[in-house]
C-alpha cells in the first residue's frame, strides 16, 4: 500500500497509510481470530470468555483508529496554511481552533471508548441501570463536585471560538513577554522570551486582562526616547533618524518620525517613532536607532549631550571689606 500511495499525486493516500497503519495491524489481526474462533472446538465458556477478551481489544483499537483519523483531518486541513509565514494570522486562527476541537473529540473517543469496554460486563450494565434511574441526583452531585472542572472545558471552548489567544501569538501575561506555544483543554503554555515557560490556567485568559500584541497584525509601533540639550539641532536628529531605519531591513518602511514630547529645565525629551512588521523586528530596531542615534550625537553635537548648568558670581569688593 505505501508504494502504491506514493505513486499517486494526491498526498491524502499518504497521509492515510501514516497515521492508520499501527491501528490497522491491530485491528486485522482481532477481525481475522474472531472469524477462526468458531472452528477452534473450544468449549462454550472458553469461547465466550475468548470473544469478551477480543471485544475489548477491538473497542481500544477502533477508538484508537478514530483518533488517528483526527490527526488525518488535522493534516490535510494544516497543508493549506503556512503557519511559518509572515503572514499568518488565519494560518495561527485555524490551528488554535483544530488543535482545541482535536483534543476534545479525543477525550470524547476515549470516554465512549472506556465506557463500551465497561459496558461489556454484566454487572457494570446492570449497575450502569441504576445509575440512570437516579440520574437526575446523581447529575446534580456531580455537577457541584466538577464545577471547576467543568468551567475550564468552557473555558477551552471559549478559547477555541472567540480566539482571545491563538498559537504563536505575542502576549504579556503576569509581566512575563512571550509567545503561546500551546493551548491544552485546561491550560496554556506560554514560551518566555528567556526560553522559561510559564503554565497558565486557559481560564486565565477569560477571567482576566492581558496583552495580546498580535490579535489583529503583527505590525508595531516602537518609541526610543532621547533626553538632549536644548543647543541640539533637531532637523540634524531627524535626518540621520530617517538615514539609520531606512539602511535597516528591520523597518517595514511606515512608520518613521521626530518630535518633542516634553520639554524640562534641564534637558528636551525627544521621541523617536518608529515601526516594524513584528515585535521581534520592533525591539531590535529600537535598540539599533537607540545606539546609532547616541553615537551620532556623541560625535557630532558632543555639547548637545544632558548637562547641568550654573552660574558663578564674584562676590561684591564692597560687600568684602565691610
Amino acid at each position: 500500500m505505501g508504494r502504491i500511495s506514493r505513486r499517486t499525486g494526491t498526498p491524502f493516500d499518504d497521509l492515510l497509510i501514516k497515521h492508520t497503519r499501527r491501528p490497522l495491524k491491530a485491528i486485522i489481526p482481532l477481525i481475522m481470530v474472531y472469524l477462526v474462533l468458531p472452528f477452534l472446538g473450544l468449549s462454550a465458556p472458553k469461547l465466550e470468555a475468548l470473544r469478551h477478551i477480543l471485544s475489548l481489544f477491538m473497542i481500544a483499537s477502533v477508538s484508537w483508529l478514530l483518533v488517528h483519523v483526527l490527526f488525518i483531518a488535522e493534516d490535510v486541513i494544516m497543508s493549506r496554511y503556512d503557519i511559518g509565514g509572515r503572514d499568518n494570522l488565519k494560518a495561527r486562527k485555524v490551528y488554535t481552533q483544530v488543535q482545541v476541537f482535536k483534543r476534545v473529540v479525543t477525550v470524547v473517543i476515549g470516554i465512549l471508548g472506556f465506557a463500551a469496554m465497561l459496558m461489556t460486563f454484566d454487572k457494570v450494565r446492570q449497575l450502569g441501570t441504576s445509575i440512570l434511574a437516579s440520574a437526575g441526583v446523581i447529575g446534580i452531585i456531580i455537577g457541584f463536585a466538577a464545577q471547576r472542572t467543568i468551567a475550564t472545558i468552557f473555558a477551552g471552548f471559549q478559547i477555541a471560538v472567540a480566539q482571545p489567544i491563538r498559537i504563536d501569538d505575542v502576549v504579556i501575561v503576569e509581566g512575563e513577554w512571550g509567545r503561546i506555544e500551546e493551548i491544552t483543554l485546561t491550560y496554556v503554555v506560554v514560551k518566555i522570551w528567556d526560553l522559561r515557560r510559564l503554565i497558565v490556567p486557559i481560564a486565565y485568559f477569560i477571567e482576566k486582562p492581558f496583552q495580546n500584541w498580535t490579535r489583529a497584525s503583527a505590525e508595531m509601533l516602537g518609541t526610543v526616547y532621547f533626553y538632549v540639550d536644548y543647543t541640539i539641532p533637531l532637523q540634524e536628529i531627524r535626518n540621520e533618524l530617517k538615514r539609520v531605519v531606512e539602511s535597516s531591513d528591520l523597518w517595514d518602511g511606515k512608520v518613521c518620525g521626530l518630535v518633542v514630547t516634553n520639554a524640562r529645565e534641564n534637558t528636551l525629551e525627544i521621541r523617536a517613532l518608529i515601526s516594524a512588521a513584528d515585535s521581534g523586528k520592533q525591539w531590535n530596531l529600537r535598540c539599533l536607532v537607540r545606539e546609532k542615534i547616541i553615537e551620532f550625537i556623541q560625535k557630532n553635537y558632543p555639547d548637545a549631550l544632558p548637562r547641568v548648568r550654573a552660574e558663578l558670581h564674584e562676590p561684591d569688593k564692597g560687600s568684602e571689606d565691610s
